[in-house]
């Protein structure tokens, strides 16, 4: 794959947005808050691709690397990702001054997984150049790729959005600008209710998951993949649905007592597991 991305934020899934274009042969700029910042998504990116080097002979994690560069999104970008914290200000703050250093050619995409890409847009002098492509975590791993189209998307830059996806060998759904698009929308009612069946006292934790990877055939259940992407993330995603689509979405107490006492899921060491750090 030849073509210029930057990502915007290093995280878990900024850093593995990045592995996987880099592992297609990609050169890719990785965009953080600061040097420490950024240093630390290089090596979330390096680990990724020395683990994906051990699966797959194609991928050569040293070569990878030499295409990685730190730094504020090039005007060269063909592609720009912005995958930091599901904060609507500072997602409107970070596409709008993406946008300012973009040429006009490129493709400008958030990686949000439930907010309205119709509202981060009106940040922007050209809305209609936003799309949403929405990774899934672990995104080395995860094949689904979610499309969020607004009605003004031009149909050049679906098109190619589509193809930036399938070159990493991901599918891609086209989903129409909504609260939570598809998957989270889905995603996030059952995990709220798995909470409240812990609550509840129902059944433990472990054995809801249980229930759903093996009766329902979920690669991992509700409550662990609630920790794989952090509880205080639940809670937002879940706390502006409920502003938006009613009291079906609203968070659970539980949620809300785990979030304050900080267990937060993997990132923490503790959510619904505890993790190893």
């Amino acid at each position: 794959m030849s073509v210029r991305v930057a990502v915007i934020g290093g995280g878990r899934m900024g850093a593995g947005i990045a592995q996987v274009f880099l592992a297609e042969g990609a050169w890719v700029s990785v965009q953080e808050a600061g040097e420490e910042a950024a240093r630390a998504a290089e090596g979330r990116i390096a680990k990724g691709l020395r683990t994906a080097e051990a699966r797959r002979p194609d991928v050569r994690a040293d070569e990878a690397l030499r295409r990685l560069s730190l730094g504020p999104v090039p005007e060269t970008a063909e592609l720009v990702i912005e995958a930091v914290p599901e904060d609507p200000a500072l997602k409107a703050e970070v596409l709008a001054q993406a946008e300012a250093r973009m040429g006009p050619q490129a493709v400008l995409a958030t990686n949000t997984s439930s907010l309205s890409i119709t509202e981060l847009s009106a940040a922007l002098r050209g809305p209609h150049r936003l799309i949403g492509l929405h990774f899934f975590n672990p995104v080395p791993v995860q094949r689904l790729v979610e499309i969020v189209v607004t009605p003004h998307t031009p149909p050049e830059v679906l098109g190619r959005a589509r193809r930036y996806v399938e070159a990493l060998g991901k599918t891609g759904v086209v989903v129409n600008d909504s609260p939570g698009f598809a998957t989270s929308r889905l995603g996030v009612l059952v995990g709220l209710e798995a909470i409240r069946m812990v609550q509840e006292g129902v059944a433990g934790a472990e054995d809801i998951d249980t229930a759903m990877t093996l009766g329902y055939g979920h690669p991992m259940g509700p409550l662990k993949l609630g920790d794989l992407v952090g509880l205080d993330v639940r809670l937002a995603i879940a706390e502006y649905l409920h502003a938006r689509l009613g009291p079906r979405f609203e968070p659970p107490v539980l949620l809300r007592e785990m979030v304050a006492r900080g267990e937060l899921g993997r990132k923490s060491g503790k959510g619904f597991y505890v993790w190893d750090s």
